[in-house]
């Protein structure tokens, strides 16, 4: 039986989707060749034969899953070739046996600018993600008048691929509300009044997405969530709390060491719904896949960490705010702090990677027989 177009899943449906899914151990996606969500998915800048080699690679280490964002401008200025691209990532990712999460909006503006359709700039050396634009960028957010297009963007994703099982969810929107900009000196925050727009746009984004009916769950992923009860009280994250009370299953962030994690896990394990990290894995902050992917197994809940290749986004380096907590002459020798492979597909480590193949290879035993 079919759920009508603006019911929220029940949490017995979320929780019969989990179990026919099994565990979800993925990975966060742009190919070493693009520096930003924009690069990547526009026309001119698309690069097949590396996105497919590199998903390669992470299929071969026993992931399962991939988390990747369109952006609105490539949809905006060529509506039928990321249609296209989109439904080609598809193709290929599944047949190396990957599902895939698409993000439609993200606020993660941290190189300042707004999103340009066009040639993007090289990235600033030296700088983490220092070129990421927002999707569909924070001053668009604020200015109410481009909504219409935005509820035509999301419909239009949701109905072309709302009914193909090559897609595991629909991440509506990567955290709502972010203000931060990354600079050579540490980092700041934009206007804070983009955060009532995000607000009311990822709200938006849940009746625009389920108006077109999917079959797949959506989700909003809480980003600054609080680990334990005494800081909930002093901290409530208004978009977070919207974001659970909308979504058919819980996604959250946790760039953190494994105490707080699993402190996050029992706090929204309360909510009675499958559970996916989607977000994790900063070595400078304690969050490492030695100490941390066997819990998210053993707790059922699924994980995509940031990065896959070492490339352009320069992920690999620190933030800029914990670029202090690395005691080396420079920032070059530090532990790299996301990603898990170089640009050949050598394995950054390779405890890592035979620890990914290890954790999954039952899930792939189960789901086949």
């Amino acid at each position: 039986m079919s759920l009508s177009a603006e019911t929220r899943w029940s949490a017995d449906r979320a929780n019969a989707w989990w179990a026919d899914r099994g565990w979800v151990c993925g990975f966060n996606f742009l190919p070493s060749t693009a520096v930003n969500f924009l690069e990547m998915w526009r026309g001119e800048t698309f690069d097949p034969e590396t996105i497919a080699r590199e998903l390669g690679w992470a299929a071969t280490i026993g992931f399962n899953a991939v988390r990747t964002n369109p952006h609105y401008l490539v949809w905006l200025n060529d509506r039928d070739g990321l249609i296209e691209r989109m439904r080609w990532f598809l193709d290929t990712a599944a047949g190396l046996g990957l599902d895939t999460v698409f993000v439609p909006f993200d606020d993660c503006g941290f190189g300042g600018a707004e999103p340009v359709y066009g040639p993007q700039p090289d990235p600033i050396p030296g700088v983490h993600n220092s070129r990421a634009v927002a999707s569909p960028g924070r001053a668009a957010v604020r200015d109410r008048a481009q909504w219409p297009g935005f509820e035509r963007y999301v419909t239009d994703l949701v109905a072309t691929f709302g009914q193909d099982p090559r897609v595991l969810m629909w991440d509506l929107y990567n955290e709502p509300g972010n203000r931060m900009i990354f600079t050579p000196d540490g980092y700041e925050e934009d206007d804070p009044a983009l955060t009532p727009h995000s607000r009311d746009l990822m709200l938006a984004c849940f009746d625009w997405a389920r108006a077109a009916a999917p079959m797949q769950p959506l989700t909003v992923g809480g980003w600054v969530v609080p680990p334990d009860d005494a800081a909930a009280d002093a901290y409530d994250n208004e978009i977070d709390r919207l974001a659970f009370a909308k979504s058919d299953i819980i996604t959250f962030h946790a760039y953190c060491d494994r105490a707080t994690a699993s402190e996050i896990i029992d706090r929204l394990a309360r909510h009675g719904r499958p559970m996916m990290s989607t977000e994790w894995m900063a070595r400078g902050v304690g969050s490492r896949f030695a100490d941390q992917l066997e819990l998210y197994r053993s707790r059922n809940v699924g994980c995509f960490n940031w990065g896959l290749v070492q490339g352009r986004t320069q992920t690999y380096l620190p933030w800029p705010q914990v670029t202090e907590t690395y005691a080396v002459d420079s920032i070059k020798q530090a532990p790299w702090f996301h990603d898990v492979f170089l640009p050949d597909g050598t394995p950054y480590d390779l405890a890592e990677t035979r620890l990914i193949a290890e954790l999954t290879v039952p899930v792939a035993l189960d789901q086949n027989g």
